[in-house]
């Protein structure tokens, strides 16, 4: 079982990170492999609406090189993605944004190409945050909702933990153990 862990967060060793401890541990324990994929220091273009992606059966096809070629066999080899993210103005940072937007060669619907490079693949959310979970989260976690049910993607959930004292607040048992247990869910529903 492999399981990509795409970290959207500028900060390599800030809170996201630390929340993303305790849940690689407990993949790792139960012999699951891990892709950990930091976007921050990944050359990732905007989106250039282009469509040249969406006349290519069978690949990418985005005639933008850089690193999205190398994270989106990643994300095809694995059972399993990710979006490891800190929230903020109630959405990702510019780092996973581009990526998203990048997803749009994935699904092959608006041109001569056709089929998904990842029908069927799941999706699941980390997400730090300020506000309460549902006002801090719910607009990013709607979108990838919608980004799963447009792409035929199986979400899985998101587990989210609320900033309230900069990384003490990822170093708490509940939310320590909340990441194990999130990590758990996640292989027993990939089985």
């Amino acid at each position: 079982m492999k399981i990509c862990i795409l970290m959207g967060s500028p900060r390599l060793n800030g809170n996201t990170a630390e929340l993303l401890k305790p849940f690689i541990t407990e993949l790792q324990a139960k012999d699951a492999e891990v892709a950990y994929i930091t976007l921050t220091d990944k050359h990732i273009s905007s989106c250039l609406g282009c469509y040249t992606c969406q006349h290519i059966t069978g690949e990418y096809g985005c005639k933008q090189q850089d690193d999205m070629q190398a994270i989106v066999k990643e994300i095809i080899s694995s059972d399993c993605f990710v979006l490891a993210t800190p929230i903020y103005t109630w959405y990702c940072p510019p780092e996973m944004k581009a990526m998203l937007d990048r997803f749009y060669g994935m699904n092959k619907f608006y041109g001569r190409g056709e089929g998904s490079l990842w029908q069927d693949k799941r999706c699941a959310i980390i997400a730090t945050h300020g506000y309460d979970v549902q006002y801090g989260t719910e607009l990013f976690e709607t979108g990838i909702k919608h980004l799963c049910e447009h792409s035929n993607l199986e979400y899985l959930g998101m587990y989210s933990v609320r900033d309230e004292d900069d990384k003490a607040s990822f170093q708490r048992e509940q939310a320590v153990n909340g990441a194990r247990e999130f990590a758990r869910l996640l292989l027993a529903k990939l089985v």
